[in-house]
Formats: C-alpha cells, structure tokens, sequence
C-alpha cells in the first residue's frame, strides 16, 4: 500500500469509506471538484488549509475538522505545509 503518494494517497484502495491521505506545500491547491453521492469529513491533521466549498471559504487549521455534501465543489489551498486525512462515505440510496 502507497501511503506515501503526491499530494494524494489513498489509505485503503480497495475499499469503502474511500480513505485519502492530502498533503500540501504551502501555496499548492487542488483544483474544484466534487464528489457527488458521498458525504465528506476533511480532517486537518497539520497546518492550515482554506477550504472553498461553492462560493464560501473557510480557514481550517490543525485539529478541525468539516463535515459535507460531496456534490458542493471543494477546492483547498494550503496556506502552509499541511496534512488531511479526508473520508469519502457513500451516501445510502434511497
């Protein structure tokens, strides 16, 4: 298992809730996404991160932790060397 993979990792491949382990230089960010159908913790294990979910922005530092919808777009950008580990729960179908 590649747990040490840039800037992603992912803890348990195969399989569910899908387990990402983040880290981010200072400055990185990754792109606007979403992961609809899945509910989504992002837990900041190191550093600070601003969280942009749609249109609002959130600062997050070590030890915070945010709950969400996976069909809001997320995009984070480390404002310092940062790690999350972050969990991508699938939603139960209706």
């Amino acid at each position: 298992m590649d747990i040490d993979g840039q800037p992603h990792a992912n803890v348990f491949p195969d399989s569910e809730p899908k387990t990402i382990r983040l880290r981010l230089s200072e400055g990185d960010e990754v792109a606007p996404h979403s992961h609809p159908g899945r509910d989504i913790v992002f837990y900041l294990v190191e550093g600070t991160v601003e969280v942009k979910l749609d249109d609002d922005r959130y600062e997050v530092t070590a030890g915070d932790i945010a709950r969400f919808e996976g069909e809001r777009e997320i995009s984070p950008r480390a404002l310092e060397d940062s790690t999350a580990l972050i969990v991508l729960s699938p939603r139960p179908e209706d």
